[in-house]
């Protein structure tokens, strides 16, 4: 039975999993050479369970560490490398079968995953949690009545993958341990909790993983307290390591308080303090545990009246259960415990941070905001009636949680306040706050959310974009700009350099960063080092990309901090309900004889002007407004934008279109009756806030990207009617049928899929003939389409680049080549003669400029010899 559920799960879920590692490479960033010169170097963690690649294996004595870390100059030989190569494969083995087990006659149809030899607990239906002990993923039955709590540690420790309705699988990984003690787990807790929830007991390679992984993580903290810079640690024994090191211990600074004969600062822990995050209740101190009695309801143990022998006592309240199987019952937290420190110039910061990167001991950043006196306090807090909802305020106590702000990141989904998270923090911090988005509307709506849900003064928030530069009046205030305004690195107007160098010559208090997933992007991680903050958020709904820049989030910003559940969320009212859909949109006869014939860009443009996908867009969006939704439709390529909105007499915004025209037209689709469909390109994918809209229809999209499928479907989880019963928002993406953008569906809605949501596929719209007034209805129409298509350039079939699109801000055009091996400056491009007139953000720039007085010395003596005979003979 034990083989049957856990090698079974393994296998039903293995192909889903292969899909997810296996995605595009393909990134929406672009990078130019010589972009990283400046940049940070991330170290990459090289840890694997169970693996005999393991580059690096830790000693689990943080004695030894200290030792190993104190002379980590001493160069690895060859008897050191297979020395390693034997501990892995010790690793290998933790995981080895009994002794005295004897496989069956169906062991070898499951092969690795034949888990049978697991001995199962006695009270194992009251605990679960499977976990696979060969690559370390965690598999949560969300039906027992310990899965809430349990939700909560597994996302704090492991990674969520999938998460749907009856079955959730994590995965234990390096990063997300690193995130679990960063919010103060030890090493021997989460052995002991996941001992505890497991069915079976924890494999070897799992406790050896996780010893090895948070022997180091976690244990240095850099914080900032009376304006002056600690470096502190729970154990001594690693402070003493870092006094040791030939780089950290010079720096060192005799501290004013009374240290130890180790030349320490010993205090107590800290703590909350008194600390109450605004928008919340103070805890309450009274941590009476409500008991059961399980007397009176014997069936509350496990669900069943006859209990194996051992079995405990399960209470039927899910939290009494909870601290039942946990052990938790009377458990006194009252004792603080006591940390170490020592002082460092702020001068030496950088270069404390960079050592620690190198010795594997990577630090924390704190900021013990309370005790800032340098720094002027803001005179900022939430209004009365602003509360926020449980989730919001579990995120804000983890990054809150011993009195001081953590850096870190918060991933909650679209629609689900992301904002006010945001907004509740800097209203803690009480410090400058700047504020950094993706686009310009995105940067108003941040200005407006700050002036409705918070006390600041409109003098107080400054704005920073193309269009405006201005700076607050007081000496504390807010600035909400762009990453591309701070991270651009071309030369810059005069007020736009005063207002840099005013961003650039202060400390900041707190910095927001929304959509932190774009920070790994080569052009925007100048960001992080640029601005001086001393405490970082980063918010996002989707923590991924389709390369492998998104672990670098973790040293850039900080550890991953809290991560709601998209169903959840849903299921309790705070997002709305989706019913998403794939529409199947067969090609006509024409289109695809073409489609066929041409090549690959051509065949871009071909599958999104598909003359069906055009009737169903068009019957769609009747059908939608007729039930009084607000409609938005989106397209990354611009040509079908425009050509799909003229033809239906609808609004639409793109990369191109100016400020105030976008304004106007996000303003009536809003309060407009008349107005309720939009097209929009790739530049409304994130941070614009539009709680009115109700349905979403994508016609082309960035080939697999997941993450842009996800930010779509934000759009539409805000409705404002979220909460009537039965409402259900709608998510349609069409599709042409037989053809590659099949295959690049099915990977955009993997991410969406992991968090629970399904997909109906729909061949055929009921009613859609019958419609009045339907484009091209005719074979006329569509051969007159199908000649303006493939008449159309080339170049029109790529997806939209410009001021706005995330993979080359401020660049304009699509940049093909890397700079010439021979210095030459000049990049080939994929456009059109109207951009060197100054179209899509380009220029004709000529960078030989000496080139022409070459040509003046060095010209054809036969054109000067006839010139002069010329003049002579007249």
């Amino acid at each position: 039975m034990a083989r049957a559920q856990a090698a079974g799960t393994k296998r039903a879920i293995d192909q889903a999993s292969n899909n997810y590692d296996s995605d595009s490479s393909n990134t929406s960033y672009s990078e130019e050479d010589g972009e990283l010169e400046d940049l940070p170097k991330i170290p990459k963690v090289r840890l694997k369970i169970g693996s005999s690649n393991v580059v690096e294996v830790r000693n689990s004595n943080p004695n030894s560490v200290a030792n190993n870390r104190a002379n980590d100059e001493v160069e690895k030989d060859n008897n050191s490398n297979a020395a390693m190569v034997a501990a892995a494969r010790a690793v290998e083995g933790g995981a080895e079968r009994t002794a005295d087990f004897k496989p069956d006659s169906v062991s070898s149809f499951f092969g690795k995953n034949d888990f049978s030899y697991l001995k199962l607990k006695p009270d194992h239906a009251a605990r679960p949690l499977w976990i696979n002990p060969d690559d370390g993923r965690i598999i949560l039955e969300s039906f027992s009545p310990l899965a809430e709590q349990a939700q909560d540690f597994l996302v704090t420790i492991a990674e969520p993958v999938s998460r749907p309705t009856f079955i959730h699988e994590y995965r234990l990984t390096t990063y997300s341990l690193y995130a679990a003690v960063s919010v103060g787990l030890q090493t021997k807790d989460i052995i002991s909790v996941l001992n505890r929830l497991s069915k079976v007991p924890v494999p070897k390679t799992i406790v050896k993983f996780i010893n090895d992984c948070t022997i180091s993580y976690g244990k240095i903290r850099l914080v900032l307290k009376h304006n002056r810079y600690f470096l502190e640690s729970s154990q001594a024994d690693v402070l003493q390591m870092l006094l040791k090191d030939r780089e950290i211990g010079p720096l060192r600074i005799e501290a004013s308080e009374t240290t130890t004969k180790d030349g320490l600062v010993t205090e107590k822990a800290p703590t909350m303090g008194g600390l109450v995050i605004p928008g919340t209740k103070p805890q309450n101190t009274n941590n009476n545990t409500t008991t059961t009695n399980t007397d009176t309801n014997p069936a509350a143990a496990s669900g069943s009246s006859d209990k194996p022998p051992g079995a405990k006592e399960i209470p039927d309240d899910p939290e009494a259960a909870f601290n039942a199987v946990l052990g938790l019952d009377g458990e006194d937290d009252d004792d603080l415990d006591a940390v170490h420190s020592f002082e460092v110039s702020s001068s030496s910061v950088e270069t404390v941070k960079k050592r620690c990167q190198e010795i594997d001991f990577p630090v924390l950043e704190e900021y013990d905001f309370r005790n800032d006196k340098q720094n002027v306090d803001l005179n900022i807090d939430l209004k009365p009636s602003t509360q926020i909802r449980p989730y919001q305020e579990k995120s804000l106590s983890k990054m809150f949680g011993n009195g001081r702000a953590r850096s870190g990141i918060i991933v909650l989904p679209c629609g689900a306040g992301k904002t006010l998270v945001g907004i509740t923090a800097a209203c803690t911090i009480r410090k400058s706050v700047i504020v950094l988005c993706t686009s310009s509307v995105s940067v108003y709506q941040w200005r407006q959310q700050f002036l409705q849900w918070c006390t600041i003064q409109p003098e107080d928030v400054a704005v920073f974009t193309s269009e405006n530069k201005e700076k607050f009046r007081g000496e504390a205030g807010l600035v909400v700009s762009t990453y591309s305004m701070v991270a651009n690195t071309r030369n810059r107007s005069h007020d736009s350099q005063k207002m840099m160098d005013f961003l650039t010559s202060r400390e900041w208090g707190f910095i927001i960063l929304d959509e932190v997933h774009v920070v790994p992007a080569a052009m925007f991680r100048r960001v992080v080092t640029t601005i001086a903050a001393h405490a970082k958020l980063g918010l996002t709904a989707t923590l991924l990309r389709e390369d492998d820049k998104i672990d670098d989030l973790n040293f850039l910003i900080g550890p991953k901090l809290y991560e709601a559940n998209w169903m959840d969320l849903s299921q309790k009212g705070h997002i709305a309900n989706v019913q998403c859909a794939e529409v199947w949109c067969p090609m006509t006869s024409e289109f695809y004889q073409e489609y066929l014939n041409v090549n690959a860009r051509k065949r871009m443009l071909l599958y999104i002007m598909n003359p069906s996908k055009f009737q169903a867009c068009q019957f769609l969006i009747q059908y939608h407004e007729k039930r009084g939704d607000k409609i938005i439709v989106f397209s990354d390529n611009v040509y079908a934008l425009e050509a799909y909105a003229c033809k239906l007499g609808k609004p639409f915004i793109h990369g191109a279109t100016p400020q105030h025209e976008r304004m106007t037209i996000l303003r009536n689709f809003q309060f407009n009756s008349e107005i309720n469909t939009m097209f929009l390109s790739k530049v409304g994918d994130t941070s614009i806030d539009l709680p009115e809209a109700t349905c979403l229809i994508q016609i082309s999209s960035h080939y697999g990207s997941r993450r842009q499928e996800a930010q779509r479907l934000g759009r539409i989880l805000r409705a404002k009617r979220r909460n009537d019963e039965g409402f259900n928002a709608f998510f349609y993406s069409l599709v042409s049928k037989d053809t590659q953008e099949m295959y690049y569906s099915t990977k955009r809605q993997a991410f969406l899929v992991d968090q629970g949501y399904a997909f109906k596929v729909i061949t055929h719209l009921h009613g859609m003939d019958k419609l009045p007034n339907l484009a091209y209805s005719t074979a006329r129409e569509r051969r007159e389409l199908l000649q303006a298509v493939l008449l159309a350039n080339e170049s029109l079939a790529g997806l939209e680049t410009g001021d706005d699109a995330e993979n080359s801000v401020g660049r304009g055009g699509n940049v093909v080549s890397k700079r010439h091996k021979g210095g030459s400056k000049a990049n080939r491009v994929v456009g059109n003669l109207s951009a060197l007139a100054g179209g899509e953000d380009m220029a004709y720039v000529e960078y030989n400029k000496s080139k022409n007085k070459d040509l003046k010395k060095t010209g054809s003596n036969l054109i000067h010899k006839l010139y002069y005979k010329k003049k002579k003979t007249t």
